[in-house]
C-alpha cells in the first residue's frame, strides 16, 4: 500500500499574491504543507502540482516531486479535484493499487499537525474508514436570512439548550483529506463511503485566505506551530545581531526636564546575553540611535556595538566579514522598517514580537516576548542548546 501527499499550489492568488511562497514561522506555505507530510511518518511520496516555476522550485528544495499543471487547471475556477486527478495521472505508479491512499493538503493551512494527519491516514489505510478530514468541534448557534427574518439553522431558537446538551458539530477547516484513491477517481469528490472527522486544535485551525488571517498567522506561529521554529532546527547560527531600541528596550525613551534620555532594559536579557557571550558566540548591536545609552549597555554587556549607523547593511556586511561569518549562518534581530535590508540578507532573520507589521512579510522569526521585556533571552535560548556550566558563570556576572 503506498500512501502519497497531493499539495496542490498554483501561483496565482488574488486575495494574497504570491500566497503560497509567503512565509509563516520562517517557512514557505508550501515548504510548511511538504513538511507536515514527511514528518507524519506515513507518507511515501509527496507531489506538489503547480504551474508556477519559483513554486515548483521551492518543492524541490524541500524534497518533493514536482507536477506541472496545465494552465487550464490553474484558474480561480479551477476545482481542487480536477488539480487531483491530473496528479494521479501524471504519477500513476504511486498510486497504482485499489487500496493505496490519498492526502490532499492544502498550503493555506499552515499549522497542520503530522501527528493529527498521522492518525487520519492510518485510519484510512487500515480500513477503519474510507476518508478522513481535518475539522473543529463547534457548538455555534447557526442563523440564516429568510422573509420573515433571522432563523436558526441548526438549533430551534425558541429552545436554548446548553452547550454541554447539544450534540457537537464538525467544522472543516480545509487543512488535509485522506482518502482512497482509486475510490476517488471512481467518484469524481472526496468525499465517499464511510467519513471520519478528525478533530484538531482548534488553534491550528487557521486558514490563510486574506492579508489579516496571514498577518495573525505569522504572529501566532512562534506561539502555536506544531512544526517548531524554522532555521534554528536546521541551522548552525554563528552569529548575532541585534538592534538597540525596540529589541533591548521597550522602543519608549524617558525624557528629563534638561533633555537627557533614559531607556528600560531587561535583565533576563542581560543574563541570555552573558550565557552566549561566555559560550563564544560572537555578537553586535547595531544601531542608528546617536544617543550615549547604547554604547553604554553595550559596553555593560560585553557586547561589540555599532552606533549612529545611518545605513545598517554595509555595516553588517562589514563585521560578518571581519569575523569570517557567511550571511547564511547569522541571526538579525529587528523591530522596524530600517532593519529590512538586513533581515532580508541574513539566513535566519528574527523580529520581536511588537515589530512593524510592514516586517512580517520578511519571512522572519516571529519571537513571543515583546522588545525589551525577554526577547533577547527568548532568542538566545532557542540559538543555542543551555550550558549548565555557563549559566553558572554568567550567574557570577549578571549583567
Amino acid at each position: 500500500m503506498t500512501v502519497t501527499a497531493v499539495i496542490p499550489a498554483r501561483g496565482g492568488s488574488k486575495g494574497v499574491p504570491g500566497k503560497n511562497l509567503r512565509r509563516v514561522g520562517g517557512r514557505t506555505l508550501v515548504d510548511r504543507a511538504i513538511l507536515a507530510s514527511k514528518r507524519s511518518g506515513e507518507v511515501d511520496h509527496v507531489l506538489v502540482s503547480t504551474d508556477d516555476s519559483a513554486i515548483a522550485d521551492e518543492a524541490v528544495r524541500s524534497g518533493a516531486k514536482v507536477v506541472r499543471r496545465p494552465p487550464a487547471l490553474a484558474t480561480d475556477t479551477a476545482s481542487s479535484e480536477a488539480a487531483l486527478r491530473h496528479a494521479i495521472e501524471a504519477r500513476p505508479k504511486m498510486l497504482a493499487a485499489p487500496d493505496d491512499v490519498l492526502v490532499f493538503i492544502q498550503c493555506t493551512s499552515p499549522f497542520i499537525d503530522p501527528e493529527l494527519l498521522g492518525e487520519s491516514i492510518r485510519r484510512v489505510r487500515d480500513g477503519l474508514c474510507d476518508v478522513s478530514f481535518s475539522c473543529i468541534r463547534s457548538h455555534g448557534f447557526l442563523w440564516k436570512d429568510s422573509p420573515d427574518g433571522a432563523r436558526g439553522i441548526n438549533h430551534d431558537h425558541r429552545e436554548r439548550l446548553r452547550r454541554q446538551d447539544r450534540p457537537p458539530e464538525y467544522l472543516e477547516t480545509g487543512a488535509f483529506y485522506v482518502m482512497r484513491s482509486q475510490a476517488f477517481v471512481e467518484v469524481g469528490h472526496r468525499f465517499f463511503g464511510r467519513i471520519d472527522p478528525q478533530v484538531i486544535d482548534p488553534l491550528h485551525a487557521i486558514e490563510i485566505d486574506d492579508p489579516s488571517d496571514l498577518s495573525i498567522s505569522q504572529r501566532l506561529a512562534s506561539l502555536v506551530d506544531p512544526l517548531g521554529v524554522a532555521g534554528l532546527d536546521s541551522v548552525a547560527v554563528d552569529g548575532l545581531v541585534m538592534d538597540f531600541d525596540g529589541v533591548h528596550t521597550d522602543n519608549t525613551a524617558i525624557v528629563t526636564q534638561d533633555g537627557d534620555e533614559a531607556a528600560r532594559v531587561n535583565r533576563s536579557d542581560g543574563m541570555g546575553v552573558s550565557i552566549a557571550r561566555r559560550a563564544g558566540l560572537p555578537m553586535l548591536i547595531l544601531s542608528t540611535e546617536v544617543n550615549p545609552i547604547v554604547r553604554h549597555r553595550a559596553a555593560k554587556l560585553g557586547v561589540e556595538c555599532i552606533a549612529g549607523c545611518d545605513d545598517k547593511l554595509p555595516a553588517l556586511k562589514e563585521w560578518a566579514e571581519r569575523n569570517g561569518l557567511g550571511a547564511d549562518r547569522i541571526a538579525f534581530v529587528g523591530n522596524d522598517v530600517n532593519d529590512r535590508e538586513c533581515l532580508e540578507w541574513v539566513g535566519v532573520p528574527i523580529i520581536v514580537s511588537d515589530a512593524h507589521e510592514s516586517l512580517l512579510d520578511t519571512g522572519a522569526i516571529v519571537t513571543s516576548a515583546r522588545g525589551g521585556s525577554g526577547a533577547v533571552r527568548e532568542i538566545i535560548d532557542m540559538l543555542m542548546p543551555t550550558n549548565p556550566e555557563a549559566v553558572a558563570t554568567a550567574g557570577r556576572d549578571r549583567q
